[in-house]
């Protein structure tokens, strides 16, 4: 039988955090972009450093999605000052939801999500947001399935490529936007 737990990660869990995001990013989206850009991307932005300075940051959690003590995707969420954009203390940014390819369709990204939202409900926060690229209108789908609207849009440097992200939020529960 399956057994699917969504749990904190741990510092030990670095390398696996680092292979899921360098594999789900390649796997998202690799065919939109350079080789050069991804290249660039994955050896900067799941360095080992990166993560472990992410992972110390007391304003972030990693939760690690585990099938069979096998981990498949992770979240990542930010408070307060280690959000990427608003950094306002009434919000929750989900940084990353990562899912490896073969369990899309299983409702692990749905797990994940709902861990967010518990994050958000102990954080005692009005409002959850993300960004998520324009040109991935899956991803654009699952949120807006899950509540979320479009508020604003930012830029998303891949290597040499500024890409633009939508912006989307939605209230936490009794909370506003």
């Amino acid at each position: 039988m399956e057994q699917l737990i969504i749990r904190l990660a741990t510092l030990q869990d670095i390398a696996q955090l680092q292979q899921i995001g360098r594999q789900t990013f390649f796997e998202t989206f690799a065919a939109s972009n350079s080789a050069q850009n991804m290249q660039t991307y994955l050896e900067e932005g799941f360095s080992r450093d990166k993560l472990t300075a992410e992972w110390q940051n007391p304003h972030s959690a990693f939760y690690l999605a585990e099938l069979n003590h096998a981990a498949i995707g992770y979240l990542k969420v930010n408070t307060g000052p280690a959000q990427t954009e608003l950094q306002t203390a009434n919000a929750l940014e989900i940084e990353r939801i990562y899912v490896l390819r073969a369990y899309h369709g299983k409702q692990v990204g749905q797990l994940l999500y709902q861990q967010a939202l518990q994050a958000a409900e102990q954080a005692q926060v009005e409002y959850v947001w993300l960004g998520v690229w324009e040109k991935n209108p899956r991803a654009i789908r699952f949120y807006e399935k899950n509540g979320f609207v479009a508020f604003d849009t930012h830029v998303f440097i891949l290597g040499d490529d500024a890409q633009t992200d939508i912006l989307m939020k939605r209230p936490v529960a009794g909370g506003q936007c």
